[in-house]
């Protein structure tokens, strides 16, 4: 089952009629799709064009591309904090890779089911004597993280009465910070933050468990989107269903992580 969990009118619900020659669909001719550009092997920079975002996403949004018969652009916007920005503002389509959370349901729509499953962990230094094994353990120390990210609604909750963490652009600067001993720890989703570490040289780092959450990415349309109405809808909608059920991320991972580890040589 698939479900796009919409909280607002389409554009084209509060604009005149389309002329019947010209559905709605057939009048957005191209989508502009984005994402967090720190989140190799999911997305990340183009060496080759700085305004653009490759990874396993990108790819993803080629194939539902094709499925929807629109081209879809996978565009840098800036840091994680301003694509959420830019999709407020409706300046771009479609995140391609983002968390749940119901404060998102105020400017975009949700596809179901999500396309992959991530886990977030917290990240120490080597040498650290840091003993964790739930989230109150992290009352004391200071923690760091990505601005804008989210870890699931529970522990956004949790962290934003109980805990101490400092909010920063990139996941390079946060890294950086966890081994400057400016952070006690780190918290992102484990690949991405493995990947990146890989491409700086930092070592001297670990995770540790349990996990602080296992999230969904879910492919999301903002509000605000032009070309946001039911028939569009529909047609993602159908279009992700069908990937999904052919598996194609974990190939589109696959590949994309042997990308970036070339690339980062």
């Amino acid at each position: 089952m698939i479900l796009c969990v919409s909280l607002a009118n389409s554009a084209y619900a509060q604009t005149p009629a389309q002329p019947q020659s010209q559905s709605p669909v057939a009048a957005c001719k191209t989508l502009i799709a984005t994402g967090n550009p720190d989140y190799p092997p999911f997305l990340w920079r183009d060496p080759d064009d700085e305004t653009k975002l490759i990874g396993a996403n990108a790819d993803l949004m080629q194939l539902l591309a094709k499925e929807i018969g629109i081209s879809i652009e996978v565009k840098y916007a800036g840091p994680w904090g301003r694509v959420q920005e830019e999709a407020k503002l409706g300046r771009i389509d479609l995140i391609a890779g983002a968390f749940f959370t119901q404060p998102r349901l105020d400017y975009m729509d949700y596809f179901y089911p999500a396309f992959r499953e991530t886990r977030s962990v917290i990240w120490t230094r080597d040498n650290a004597v840091f003993p964790y094994k739930k989230w109150s353990d992290l009352k004391s120390r200071l923690g760091v993280t990505v601005i804008n990210n989210s870890f699931g609604d529970e522990f956004d909750r949790y962290a934003k009465e109980s805990l101490k963490i400092t909010t920063v652009p990139g996941l390079e600067q946060a890294l950086k910070m966890l081994t400057l001993s400016r952070a006690d720890y780190l918290i992102y989703e484990e690949d991405p933050g493995l990947a990146y570490a890989a491409k700086l040289n930092i070592t001297g780092l670990k995770t540790v468990n349990p996990a602080i959450s296992n999230e969904s990415l879910f492919l999301t349309f903002s509000h605000k989107s032009a070309c946001n109405n039911g028939d569009m809808r529909g047609r993602i909608a159908k279009a992700m269903i069908k990937l999904n059920k052919q598996n194609v991320m974990s190939k589109l991972i696959d590949n994309n992580i042997q990308a970036w580890r070339k690339q980062a040589k």
